[in-house]
């Protein structure tokens, strides 16, 4: 990767482009000296912003340009909040985004519950009940062709009502906002997902 010059190595530069002459000598007149210098801190100035521009175009580097990252690849979302993350955070999120490897598979999605924290995740497909279902299949409409269920073990969080919840809190909640969100987000648009725990 080519390194940015400083100022004294364009001021020495400029000063081998002046014009043969008593007047144009670096040591004859110390303005002349300064007024390279500052030429060459000028020259610098935009040469280290020439490598900022080369740096900002690698996401894994970038602070100035990781806004416009962000946008490239739809962040923020409601399922990720950017207000609470690091700069270090926010970069890997935009590398991930740029190199994830998307499916419509069922493996895809356990994958998926894997990586967000449900080991053994799996996936059960609903199909519409017809006169060539067995006659103890469950009586389901058209409408269930396209959902299907992410059945996710293991302990979860369950909230209960108690005497000091409010008057309009559910007698019980569970789940995980943010794998619901981005499993959401990802699958397939004409599909419905449930979610099921424990």
């Amino acid at each position: 990767m080519a390194v940015a010059r400083s100022a004294e190595a364009y001021a020495a530069q400029l000063a081998d482009h002046l014009p043969p002459g008593d007047m144009w000598q670096r040591g004859a007149d110390p303005t002349m000296g300064t007024l390279l210098l500052w030429s060459g801190q000028t020259f610098a100035y935009v040469d280290r912003r020439r490598m900022d521009v080369l740096r900002e175009a690698d996401p894994r580097q970038a602070v100035e340009l990781l806004p416009d990252w962000e946008a490239e690849v739809g962040l923020p979302d409601p399922c990720t909040p950017l207000t609470v993350m690091s700069v270090g955070q926010r970069r890997s999120l935009v590398v991930a985004r740029l190199t994830a490897r998307g499916g419509q598979s069922r493996a895809f999605f356990i994958a998926l519950a894997e990586a967000l924290g449900y080991p053994g995740a799996t996936v059960t497909e609903f199909r519409p009940f017809t006169t060539r279902s067995a006659c103890n299949a469950p009586v389901h409409g058209p409408r269930w062709w396209w959902t299907w269920r992410l059945n996710l073990p293991g302990a979860f969080n369950i909230r209960r009502f108690t005497a000091r919840s409010a008057v309009n809190e559910p007698l019980r909640s569970w789940g995980d906002s943010a794998l619901e969100c981005t499993v959401r987000r990802v699958k397939p648009a004409h599909s419905h997902v449930l979610f099921r725990y424990g």
